[in-house]
């Protein structure tokens, strides 16, 4: 056999024998192509497979023989198109007669080439990003390549381009200092699911993060706080005097430059966020003349609430700082938008500032609400002499918008509306759908988080455009945006804990048509995406296997009914009854579980034998006023509600994390609920379960009263008692307080249990509002 015939040979041996067929199941991307198109056969990338490119596409062809390296291990060479029949060959080029818009592609892959074209060096590079998906990424697939020395790519065509312009995510780099390093990571991550925008929130009360050549004091104190780690981030003491800052950070300009750079070539734009007018503590701390009091301040280590600091809108010297501010801003990002803030401005200082008060007669407004709206709409026209143009958070509609600004609404869609209806630009970032610092599974087994619960299923069913507007007024929704506050994220790993799976779930929210989104298809594909994330390191959640667990009271209020369900998709769900951790000789979960008695419910999904998220739990209590109507006489905190008027006798215990969503909380005001059991019954025993956890501002009550009554007017008080925790013991901590007694047949219940009120002395809030949790009214 002549040797060329021998080579073909054992490429058809490495290829049937020791090589398995990919069938087109495994064609999993994200985000989801517009149209894709499956055929017969194979395109066989190896060691001599070369990649072809025009000079618009010649960095983008380096950046992909990198990525195929870092795949498979082979080098590709990078040449000039020359012969687009030569064998083994990827071909990218631009050709401006594509109709696939800004930033689509199509890519053509057959037995002897791989076509990518685009109308733009950007659709190349998007292209790349699905070819770099079709490559081998987990261990099994790795291992293949090493052994037969190729890979199979599915011949297929594809034919794709986004759906909106805007597809951004937000970090803030304030409340932590992120390094330079992380920041990258963080584009490179952004860029392989297509994303174009990354909003940059560099300075908030908490630190100054860019250098400012003119102003060396921004970062010479702005970007520095004392740190207060022990302590939670709303309750966090101030700065004392005389103590040293030590903790933050901030970006010098040539690394911002460099981080720019290094976006722009994964064509990405970077929108920096300087905030105004208030949202600026650590300004002021750097230079307090800009203040309407004129100081001191001090960089906060945590949570300030209300927030009143604020730029004095009446001095001249504010603007001159805000605009030299800005101008170095501007030389450092090229892109179009700065994104002011303009969030949260408590207006009180204005109300008593001279300066403020004669701004408001000089420029004929009515109010401070008016003098916030004249303040951006300098802002804007500065900007826009720099021809930028300016963006920022919703509540810049108040007052007035500038002409030309564009809105981020993320109290809801309904600033967005306002805006689009208005003809203005908008980008959605509703808290709702996308605050990814929000938990993503049950809060007891999440790393702390901000409160709210965001599953990866609620991400994907995110659709930015609303129902309410017009096909024209549509138009103006540019796209949306991920966003990630970081009070509660202080590390990268965290961070990409917090993202990941669910900015993949945004991704394709903003990338693909509308009517190609299907969840349940996603969350399968999103199986098979996992390897990728741990190809490239990436600290993802598994909390989409987390079994989460609906209870339902059963008819007659004898039991509970349990189900059972997790995002992702044919696990294997093993439970018990006993509070023992589930093994695979554990009951399988196959319908609803009805429980008859009070049980300690453990509940997981494992593969080969191990859990693959952690164990679910619920603790539940079965008693005599089980579902029974409550009257409270004080209002439960909004947060904190347990399931709302009939939390407290749902049988459901709460854990010993507050948060998670089993307590009822009541902030400074007294427990005092009454149970009507309906026709009289013989008990012998009531008891609370309460929390401590100090840290958090709760505390034990002073002393629990029991009373009974036959008709609901006279009451009998059994007893006073307390749960014997003192509020000095930091928790968290559950305590009882249980009172037992003769029989007796009563048909109401009440239960009062005082609030401390305050924070006691001591304590790092002392004096501000304590709350009191209480689990279950439990009546035997």
């Amino acid at each position: 056999m002549k040797n060329g015939s021998h080579r073909i040979y054992q490429l058809l041996i490495r290829i049937f024998i020791l090589y398995p067929t990919i069938s087109t199941a495994t064609i999993n991307l994200i985000p989801q192509p517009s149209q894709l198109d499956i055929g017969a056969g194979y395109f066989i990338l190896n060691e001599n497979s070369k990649i072809a490119v025009t000079p618009e596409t010649e960095r983008i062809g380096l950046y992909l023989a990198q990525i195929i390296t870092r795949h498979t291990g082979w080098e590709p060479t990078v040449l000039p198109l020359a012969n687009r029949d030569e064998p083994d060959l990827i071909i990218l080029t631009v050709d401006s007669l594509i109709g696939s818009g800004a930033e689509g592609y199509h890519l053509n892959i057959d037995e002897k080439r791989i076509l990518l074209s685009a109308a733009s060096s950007a659709g190349v590079f998007y292209g790349c990003q699905t070819l770099r998906q079709l490559l081998p990424s987990n261990p099994q697939e790795i291992e293949q390549v090493k052994q037969s020395g190729i890979w199979q790519i599915p011949n297929l065509r594809i034919s794709d381009s986004p759906r909106f312009a805007w597809r951004g995510m937000m970090l803030d780099v304030s409340r932590h200092f992120f390094p330079k390093e992380f920041i990258k990571d963080l584009i490179d991550y952004l860029a392989y699911h297509k994303l174009n925008t990354f909003h940059w929130h560099l300075m908030d009360d908490q630190g100054w993060r860019v250098e400012i050549k003119r102003y060396p004091r921004l970062t010479e104190i702005g970007a520095w706080r004392v740190e207060r780690g022990n302590q939670l981030w709303h309750q966090r003491s101030p700065q004392e005097p005389g103590e040293t800052a030590t903790y933050g950070g901030y970006y010098t300009q040539e690394e911002i430059r460099e981080i720019v750079d290094y976006a722009s070539d994964r064509f990405i734009t970077i929108v920096p966020e300087i905030e105004m007018p208030a949202h600026i503590t650590c300004a002021l701390a750097a230079y307090p003349e800009l203040s309407c009091t004129g100081g001191p301040f001090t960089v906060p280590p945590g949570s300030i609430w209300p927030l009143k600091d604020i730029y004095c809108a009446g001095r001249e010297t504010t603007f001159q700082f805000l605009e030299n501010v800005l101008t170095e801003i501007i030389d450092l990002f090229p892109g179009t938008y700065i994104h002011v803030g303009g969030d949260e401005a408590n207006k009180g200082e204005w109300e008593k500032c001279d300066s403020c008060q004669a701004r408001i007669i000089a420029e004929g407004l009515q109010n401070e609400a008016e003098l916030q709206s004249y303040f951006i709409r300098r802002i804007e026209r500065f900007l826009k002499s720099k021809d930028r143009k300016l963006i920022g958070w919703d509540e810049i509609l108040e007052g007035g918008l500038a002409p030309d600004a564009a809105v981020m609404s993320w109290r809801g869609t309904k600033g967005g509306i306002a805006a689009a209806r208005a003809g203005h630009e908008v980008v959605m970032s509703p808290v709702s759908h996308c605050y990814l610092n929000c938990y993503q599974g049950d809060f007891y087994l999440e790393p702390l988080a901000q409160s709210g619960y965001l599953p990866l299923s609620k991400v994907y069913s995110f659709d930015p455009v609303p129902d309410q507007l017009t096909a024209e007024q549509a138009r103006f929704i540019i796209g949306a945006q991920a966003n990630l506050w970081a009070e509660f994220i202080p590390t990268p790993e965290h961070a990409e804990y917090m993202l990941f799976p669910r900015l993949s779930a945004l991704s394709e929210v903003l990338w693909s048509p509308e009517a190609t989104r299907d969840w349940e298809a996603f969350r399968h594909r999103i199986i098979d995406f996992m390897p990728f994330y741990e190809f490239y390191g990436i600290n993802y959640s598994t909390s989409s296997n987390q079994v989460r667990l609906l209870t339902k009271l059963h008819k007659f209020r004898k039991g509970l009914t349990i189900r059972m369900y997790t995002e992702t998709p044919d696990l294997a769900l093993h439970y018990t009854l006993d509070g023992s951790i589930p093994t695979p000789a554990a009951p399988l979960y196959s319908q609803p579980i009805r429980i008859k008695q009070s049980a300690d419910l453990r509940a997981a999904a494992l593969e080969n034998g191990k859990t693959t998220s952690p164990v679910s739990r619920l603790s539940i209590t079965l008693h005599k006023a089980i579902g029974k109507r409550i009257a409270l006489m004080n209002d439960f905190h909004w947060r904190y509600k347990a399931g709302g008027k009939r939390g407290l006798v749902d049988g459901i215990r709460g854990t010993e994390n507050y948060r998670d969503g089993r307590w009822q909380g009541y902030r400074v005001v007294d427990l005092d609920g009454t149970i009507k059991l309906g026709w009289p019954k013989t008990i012998t025993s009531i008891s609370t379960s309460y929390l401590q956890d100090t840290a958090a501002g709760i505390f034990m009550p002073v002393e629990v009263e029991y009373a009974v009554s036959t008709n609901g007017k006279s009451f009998r008080v059994f007893g006073t008692l307390d749960t014997g925790i003192l509020s000095t013991e930091p928790g968290p901590i559950i305590g009882n307080a249980t009172l037992e007694f003769d029989p007796v047949r009563v048909r109401y219940i009440r239960v009062r249990a005082k609030n401390i009120g305050t924070c006691p002395d001591g304590h790092p809030v002392a004096g501000k509002d304590a709350y009191i949790f209480v689990d279950e009214i439990v009546v035997n």
